[in-house]
């Protein structure tokens, strides 16, 4: 049984920097495509960013391209996210995901097997 666990949201003031991490419970984490997504209050869910097995491909949303950094280390199976220059437009909850079929994941969320719980994070303007 896989299992991710989201973890570092809250809540920042516009301008503030915040990173997420997610943490996996599996030996394989290499093997899997990770990226975040997030679900702002009454939209559905949206691709952040995206990480390969290897973690030498990512690729952002338009929306986060030069403030959000997406990153791996499978030595300790976990991915993180560092968020700078927060708007509040970013208030969501956010979720890391994995896929195991592919090198480098999708911006469908149908194509993502496994999800972490979500996370919150609020921004106040």
């Amino acid at each position: 049984q896989v299992q991710l666990v989201d973890s570092g949201g809250g809540l920042v003031q516009a301008g503030d920097s915040l990173i997420l991490s997610c943490a996996g419970s599996l030996r394989t984490f290499s093997t899997f495509a990770m990226c975040w997504f997030r679900q702002a209050p009454g939209k559905e869910t949206e691709f952040v960013a995206a990480i390969s097995r290897d973690a030498i491909t990512t690729y952002y949303h338009d929306s986060v391209k030069g403030r959000f950094f997406v990153s791996r280390d499978n030595a300790k199976s976990a991915m993180y996210l560092h968020m700078i220059s927060l708007k509040p437009e970013d208030t969501a909850v956010y979720y890391c995901a994995a896929d195991p079929d592919t090198t480098l994941g999708s911006r469908n969320s149908y194509d993502y097997e496994y999800w972490g719980q979500g996370n919150h994070v609020t921004v106040s303007s």
